[in-house]
């Protein structure tokens, strides 16, 4: 696998609770409605502001090269996927349901971010962070943030400014112009 990450095909995951869904903002008391309210109060959780349209327009400059990444137990997963469906999260983004992946433990998404040779990351979790640093080459700290962001990640307190972020990554001069440079093929066998 190539590690240069200007060489290798953009891929991108996400997390998705305080990343997509908004427990926070429950009307009924934040993130207590999602996980403990009833089918309607759970699926009055609110997305996070702006979140899946710009997730639909990295789906598309991602060329559909998007995960969607989360912890937690069975309970939680279900809901989540429920969540999902409720919120027409599939047709809205073009993300499809088998994008969406689950992991036990927070330190476990770095098996993910490396079996999907994932380039880009979004999570509110400095332990995530922590865990997949060097699997993945552009790490952003979504959200409010307690500490300070470590150097090897980008703070994106909203997705107006994550989305930013990731497309600059993307269309940087030092990517493009590594990008342009003939690359050397081997001749078919």
């Amino acid at each position: 696998m190539n590690t240069d990450p200007c060489l290798r095909e953009p891929h991108l995951g996400i997390d998705i609770g305080r990343v997509i869904i908004n427990g926070p903002a429950h009307p009924q008391g934040g993130d207590t409605a999602f996980f403990a309210g009833d089918e309607a109060t759970m699926l009055a959780t609110p997305e996070m502001d702006g979140a899946l349209p710009a997730i639909a327009r990295l789906v598309t400059l991602f060329a559909g090269q998007v995960w969607l990444i989360s912890k937690c137990g069975p309970r939680v997963q279900a809901r989540t996927l429920r969540w999902l469906q409720g919120h027409d999260f599939y047709r809205r983004t073009g993300v499809p349901p088998g994008r969406v992946l689950f992991c036990r433990t927070r330190p476990e998404k770095r098996l993910h971010c490396q079996q999907l040779a994932l380039t880009h990351f979004v999570d509110d979790h400095p332990e995530v962070h922590a865990a997949i640093q060097g699997a993945v080459h552009q790490q952003y700290f979504f959200g409010p943030q307690r500490d300070p962001v470590p150097a090897y990640g980008t703070h994106a307190p909203t997705w107006a400014e994550a989305e930013t972020h990731i497309t600059n990554s993307l269309t940087s001069s030092t990517c493009q112009t590594r990008l342009a440079e003939p690359q050397i093929q081997a001749p078919d066998a």
